[in-house]
């Protein structure tokens, strides 16, 4: 049987205790090996607990059948240390939005129908209809998830939850396999009863007609948290002061490193997980959803991206580092997602080189926040988080390069299949 969105059974629904979430992972000895092998990461590697760095690597070997097989490598990956996952929470989230699409069954509804978004409640904004001959400036469904992949657009991200629900969201990641998860936050200074309310929305078809009105909805009970109470740092800055004692994360939003990659292993190789585990998408939502993972702004040809503020490494934070003068390495194709907030930097990808037989996925997050004070927008981003996971991108590759592997005769097959209904420009 498979339940839909917002309809776990009552035995399922209570917070899940700290003590049920899973131990820390063992660290690999051949991760360990490799990330004290490049003077470029040792910095950061030699003071892991500091920069609360966690790394997971996935070597991907192919049978004769062109099936993929995974291998696990994992430094420091502890599901009990809280990191802000910020970003990440976005690709769960579409991937819940095309699913309740399907799940609402109505004809014309569909990711690029027209989509309004009101206000019921108080931190909630408007969205409304946007006619436009430029399908690409219509607020959708679609184009949120453009938004969010693309360059991790927060209204859009907001746009979805909204859509979703607070709990339906997050049981149907319970449902999945992700019982640890907690989505319980917009991406603005909402407090978290404003959080559990999500607005009224509309769609309209494509001849103007409302196809679907969706009313305001409310989650009447906390959906707990499962490390209960998290501070972070010395001291946090808010309204244009500092206030002198540790940030709290406890009402925010918790997504460990290997939940979020095994989401993305889930998208990229539905096979590779079971039939209960996968979400329920069709072969175009995989596609589209592949598509705009892999994209970079200006490639993707999306018409708000043209501009040279959305560089090619704008969200390529493993193997460019996100410098706006980096250029994209012909046969290199990185499918991810990443998280940047409150002094943590994190990237969960799929690295693939079909010119070199060379695939492989990599997840990593480290704390960059010398000062100790969250919201001050100090963080040392550019000196340390971005070079440090461009360097580890780039070595791991190097490494890939020279392992041995079955390398199938249908080297084409490694392409994952995406939507090809949109024409580059």
């Amino acid at each position: 049987m498979v339940l839909l969105l917002g309809t776990l059974p009552a035995s399922h629904q209570a917070a899940l205790p700290a003590s049920a979430l899973p131990a820390s992972l063992p660290d690999s000895p051949l991760l360990d090996s490799l990330l004290r092998a490049d003077a470029r990461l040792l910095p950061v590697v030699s003071q892991a607990s500091a920069y609360e760095l966690q790394v997971i690597y996935i070597q991907i070997d192919r049978d004769n059948q062109n099936q993929p097989h995974f291998t696990q490598h994992s430094f420091h990956v502890n599901p009990r240390q809280y990191f802000n996952p910020a970003s990440l929470v976005k690709l769960p989230t579409a991937a819940l939005a095309l699913e309740k699409l399907h799940q609402l069954n109505i004809p014309g509804l569909t990711r690029n129908a027209a989509m309004s978004t009101g206000t019921a409640f108080r931190c909630q904004t408007a969205a409304p209809f946007v006619s436009s001959p430029d399908s690409d400036r219509i607020n959708s469904v679609g184009n949120y998830i453009k938004r969010m992949l693309l360059v991790s657009d927060n209204q859009a991200y907001n746009r979805l939850y909204e859509f979703v629900g607070q709990r339906p969201l997050n049981e149907r990641l319970w449902q999945l396999g992700y019982p640890e998860a907690r989505i319980v936050r917009r991406f603005a200074p909402c407090d978290t009863a404003a959080n559990r309310h999500t607005n009224p929305i509309s769609f309209k078809n494509a001849a103007g007609q409302i196809i679907y009105q969706q009313p305001p909805a409310t989650n009447h009970q906390s959906l707990g948290f499962p490390l209960g109470r998290i501070t972070k740092g010395r001291a946090y800055q808010t309204g244009g002061h500092i206030v002198t004692k540790p940030y709290d994360f406890t009402t925010a939003n918790y997504l460990p490193l290997e939940t979020v990659t095994t989401m993305l292993k889930a998208i990229l190789f539905p096979e590779a997980v079971s039939a209960a585990n996968r979400f329920q998408l069709t072969a175009a939502d995989y596609g589209f959803l592949r598509q705009y993972l892999r994209y970079t702004p200006h490639a993707s040809g999306y018409t708000p991206y043209r501009s040279a503020q959305y560089f090619d490494a704008y969200k390529k934070y493993l193997y460019y580092g996100r410098q706006r003068t980096a250029t994209n390495e012909p046969g290199i194709h990185i499918y991810n997602v990443v998280g940047l907030s409150h002094g943590y930097v994190a990237d969960v990808a799929y690295i693939t080189d079909k010119t070199q037989a060379v695939e492989f996925m990599l997840s990593a997050v480290l704390y960059v926040n010398k000062d100790g004070v969250l919201n001050d927008g100090v963080y040392e981003y550019d000196s340390i988080g971005y070079p440090f996971l461009a360097a580890l991108g780039q070595h791991i590759y190097r490494f890939e390069l020279k392992r041995p592997r079955n390398v199938p005769e249908k080297e084409s097959q490694q392409e994952l299949p995406e939507d090809k209904s949109r024409k580059m420009r």
